[in-house]
């Protein structure tokens, strides 16, 4: 009997869970679920016959240790950060693992150890990283064997709510980590266009857009991921003009972000005194210069919308105006606003979420300029089956699969971007309703 052990049961891990206690069946594993809430594994386990719960403190190393030595490979959907301490343990045991995140210099170090230990340490294994990469790697490697010139590549994904939950002005609704979605896009975002490189500070990007239409679903707002040039040696087109890939939002949602980064209210690196004595009306408040009319007023003239606005209606909407009190102790701005999305934007019983992603290729073929738009759109099941659980879990689950039964052999740090690799998992997703509908002109 083959042995999973599946470190975190989280927002994330439903639908990974579901398909490898599926997959037991047939293969005769064991799949053990590790995380700190017992209650929460067993709301994900059902006490499935193939599945083994526990309670994990992820900080108790000897524990954890005995766990991986026990198990013939590691599924890590913990806290990116910790990716690289449960890397390390794996090469010592000689364990594979898989995970979503994006392949850190901690593990990256890992390569050479994890080879001469025989594993393979997959990264990138979800929905963006992951998808993306093999879903894109597929079509850049039948333009170059068609004797192509690649000439620009563009990709977008978005984790949003479907248009038949969509009830509030926002179009979003929390489907993943809200912390991440708050600190979104920090940084600079870099890229090449037409052969020029293009650096948008953060307090740029969120005014910096493009409009992305998807066909039956209409338009939507992209902005800048922080960093598209790495990919062009990860992708093997170092010399390509044009590299981007963006994030996707409902039309006016990057607009009205904007006003909390040019209040200043996103930062997450420093603490407000007496937070908890004051209300999301206060905390706004200590945020817009003073001066002659109410804050409503004084916060449009401030960041340069129109008093009467979609954007102030937006606002207004998530309450920041209001005298609720925050309760948060000592708090960051972000946590602040963090608290106050999470109350707006939750998932209510009968959401489905949806997830959007576009890829846009053009390239020279025979003296002639040709486009292929690749486009995916998968909607959820329910607010705990959602399309981001769907999207980051399957891939890591058919991966996870694919490893312990021998169809994947590389080792190593590793991504899905090679044929042995992106080709089984995307015929295995297109079989499970995650497909991409392609258009060439």
């Amino acid at each position: 009997m083959k042995k999973v052990l599946i470190l975190g049961a989280g927002r994330s891990a439903s639908s990974l869970i579901q398909y490898l206690l599926n997959a037991a069946t047939t293969y005769n594993y064991e799949i053990t679920v590790a995380d700190a809430s017992i209650d929460l594994v067993n709301q994900k386990t059902e006490n499935h016959p193939k599945s083994r719960a526990l309670a994990l403190d992820i900080s108790d190393m000897a524990h954890t240790i005995e766990e991986i030595e026990r198990a013939d490979i590691v599924i890590s959907m913990l806290p990116a950060a910790l990716h690289p301490k449960i890397a390390e343990q794996c090469v010592k045991l000689k364990k594979s693992m898989v995970t979503a995140s994006y392949v850190s210099p901690e593990m990256k170090a890992l390569d050479a150890d994890a080879r001469k230990a025989g594993i393979i340490l997959m990264n990138e294994a979800g929905l963006d990283p992951g998808i993306d990469h093999a879903s894109a790697m597929k079509i850049i490697h039948h333009i170059q064997e068609s004797g192509g010139e690649l000439l620009s590549f563009k990709s977008y994904t978005g984790g949003l709510i479907a248009p038949e939950s969509n009830d509030n002005p926002w179009g979003y609704k929390f489907t993943w980590n809200p912390r991440n979605v708050v600190l979104a896009g920090q940084g600079t975002a870099k890229y090449i266009q037409d052969g020029k490189y293009v650096y948008i500070p953060y307090g740029k990007l969120f005014s910096r857009l493009e409009n992305i239409h998807f066909e039956g679903l209409g338009d939507f707002t992209g902005y800048a991921n922080r960093d598209s040039l790495s990919y062009r040696s990860v992708y093997g087109i170092e010399n390509i003009p044009t590299l981007l890939r963006g994030t996707l939002r409902m039309p006016f949602y990057c607009e009205a972000w904007n006003v909390f980064v040019q209040l200043g209210i996103t930062d997450d690196t420093y603490h407000i005194e007496g937070s908890e004595k004051m209300s999301f009306r206060e905390f706004i408040e200590s945020f817009i210069p003073t001066g002659k009319g109410d804050n409503k007023q004084r916060l449009a003239e401030y960041v340069g919308i129109p008093a009467k606005s979609k954007i102030m209606d937006m606002l207004e909407w998530l309450g920041i105006f209001e005298n609720t009190p925050i309760k948060l102790k000592d708090a960051t701005p972000a946590q602040i606003l963090q608290a106050l999305l999470e109350e707006k934007w939750k998932l209510k019983e009968g959401d489905i979420d949806m997830i959007v992603m576009q890829h846009q290729f053009e390239y020279m073929l025979k003296g002639k300029k040709q486009s292929i738009l690749s486009s995916l759109v998968v909607k959820g099941d329910d607010a705990i089956h959602t399309a981001m659980a769907k999207t980051v879990g399957l891939p890591i689950g058919i991966l996870t699969k694919l490893i312990l039964n021998g169809q994947i052999t590389n080792k190593g740090v590793c991504i899905p971007i090679v044929k042995e690799i992106y080709n089984p998992l995307l015929q295995e997703l297109e079989g499970l309703g995650v497909h991409f509908r392609e258009k060439t002109y």
